[in-house]
């Protein structure tokens, strides 16, 4: 806190420093001036709260600091040191709203209990603005969330939508004269890193940001609202009920408005025009298909109308058929299997190329050929792999993460992006099936099937190393690469894991269970087994079946 003292002799300013307790009052700064109107400068530079002033003074009196004070500094609290006992001066002290009025010579109690008096009103006066203040920014806050939920609902909510309109009404968010209204959605992209970056991430931020765009061109001239939708993902929604020029025109207007601030321009899905409220939950589906249906190829469209609406265009494209992804699946096959990166790079490009030749791509279209590309993935992976699918699937939808698909319904389109997008696709479903079926044609793999099928028999490294036409070293050294341990103790450890299965059966004897496993001595196997396990069988079948 800042304290004044205006006096316009030295000594008594000098007085007044020594016998106020000054941090006792927490009062940190104490500044002096020798009249009023040098005190009024830095009251207006330096706002104290505090002022201990003399009433009488040759330039600027008393009477005339506290007017001003009174007037334009009504915060800042006064003490008045005089030497005239004087009633009317009392009277303007108190009228001027003066903390107290102290004669002079000036008593140490007197002044301190003065000031003291003046601190407390002051401090409590601040923190009751210091609320205030909160109360209103949070009104501030909660208000435009309180008409967004007021709007939303009035599409989402078919049952209220009529009370929720004449509460609009009354607030002054819709004027009552508005019969007929259309619904508008703005393209939001929630990806675009660039912009959201110049926001701190904060994609609430954005979207408020281009909220208060739009509204610069609606509510001044008091022909719609925008608002964010919250009945669904992240939508911005203008709701129009009086546009006296097109609406292309309009939206013309809001994306300079948006490309100034933003350095970017929006598409805008627009419904037909219909009675408020009533058709507002099917104009925002119209708005929303409009956005979907939108040529990716006409840069410079932004206005897209709902096939509901009068302004609806039809756009033809050039000519020929849609593309559909049968007309490139047998090339993905191919440069799938055969792993050559020119034949990867073809087919994508193939595939940019047919999404394009027919002069019409759309995010509803984008979104369908996508989901077939994943299809053709998953179909091809369980054909080639069988039992071994699943885990090559998990480990290309793991990689999708590196590889997302560009997003459809973005500010911007590029069919490079796709094309990168479809080349990487493919690129890593090839590797991961190629990995694979190498695994598959590795000697050790058919060995250790051939083991699991064949336990039970008197297998010997020579036999095994014959009948797969590698030297016996080599198995050897495998076993030792892969498992850590030698080839006839993996063939145990096939063996004991067998037998423990078996040892769940209380029917069968050990000698039985002995022989199926492939050990001829029924004391070797107890043997083996205690080493492996730290239990003999009839211990370990004891407590499996307890």
């Amino acid at each position: 806190m800042k304290a004044l003292i205006v006096d316009d002799e030295a000594r008594v300013r000098k007085a007044v420093r020594l016998l106020v307790n000054w941090d006792a009052h927490q009062i940190g700064e104490i500044m002096e001036a020798g009249s009023g109107n040098e005190a009024i400068e830095l009251i207006r530079e330096h706002k104290p709260g505090l002022v201990i002033m003399d009433m009488m003074m040759e330039s600027g009196n008393g009477i005339e600091l506290m007017t001003w004070v009174n007037e334009f500094a009504g915060s800042t609290k006064f003490i008045v040191v005089s030497g005239h006992n004087d009633f009317d001066f009392v009277r303007e002290t108190v009228r001027h709203g003066g903390i107290d009025y102290i004669l002079k010579p000036i008593e140490p109690e007197a002044i301190n209990k003065a000031v003291a008096k003046a601190v407390a009103a002051w401090r409590s006066e601040a923190e009751e603005r210091s609320q205030r203040q909160r109360q209103s920014i949070r009104l501030n806050e909660i208000k435009p969330i309180y008409g967004e939920r007021l709007l939303s609902a009035l599409i989402d909510d078919p049952v209220t939508a009529e009370t929720t309109l004449r509460r609009l009404v009354a607030e002054g968010v819709i004027p009552g004269s508005a019969g007929a209204a259309r619904l508008l959605l703005v393209q939001t992209d929630a990806g675009n890193n660039p912009l959201l970056r110049r926001f701190g991430g904060d994609s609430e931020l954005l979207y408020y940001a281009i909220v208060n765009i739009c509204n610069e061109f609606l509510q001044p001239q008091g022909i719609g609202t925008a608002f964010r939708y919250w009945g669904g993902p992240p939508e911005i929604a203008i709701l129009l009920w009086d546009v006296q020029e097109s609406v292309t025109e309009l939206t013309g207007k809001i994306n300079q408005g948006l490309f100034h601030t933003l350095q970017l321009r929006m598409h805008f899905g627009i419904s037909s025009a219909g009675s408020l409220p009533g058709r507002l939950a099917a104009q925002r589906t119209e708005a929303a298909e409009a956005l979907l249906r939108r040529n990716l190829l006409r840069h410079e469209d932004y206005s897209h109308f709902s096939i509901a609406s009068a302004e609806y265009r039809q756009d033809t494209g050039a000519a020929g058929a849609k593309p559909i992804f049968a007309d490139v699946q047998e090339d993905w096959k191919m440069a799938v299997v055969s792993g050559n990166t020119n034949a990867l790079s073809a087919a994508a490009q193939h595939w940019t190329e047919e999404l394009s030749r027919s002069g019409i791509i759309t995010p509803e279209m984008l979104g369908s050929w996508k989901a077939d590309a994943l299809l053709f993935r998953s179909r091809l992976v369980r054909e080639t792999l069988g039992s071994q699918a699943e885990s090559a699937l998990a480990e290309l939808e793991l990689s999708d993460r590196d590889n997302p698909a560009p997003y459809a319904g973005g500010y911007s389109f590029s069919l490079f992006a796709w094309r990168d997008w479809s080349y990487a696709l493919m690129a890593s479903l090839s590797r991961v099936l190629s990995a694979v079926q190498v695994k598959e044609r590795n000697p050790l793999t058919e060995i250790v099937k051939y083991i699991d099928q064949n336990y039970m028999a008197d297998l010997s490294l020579q036999e095994v190393a014959g009948k797969f036409y590698v030297s016996r070293e080599y198995i050897s050294r495998k076993f030792k690469q892969e498992y850590g341990i030698n080839f006839t103790d993996y063939i145990g450890s096939v063996r004991i894991e067998k037998a423990k299965l078996l040892l769940q059966n209380p029917s069968l004897k050990l000698s039985q269970i002995s022989e199926m496993v492939g050990f001829h001595d029924v004391k070797y196997f107890s043997k083996v087994f205690k080493k492996q396990t730290g239990a003999t069988p009839k211990d370990y079948r004891i407590q499996v079946t307890l």
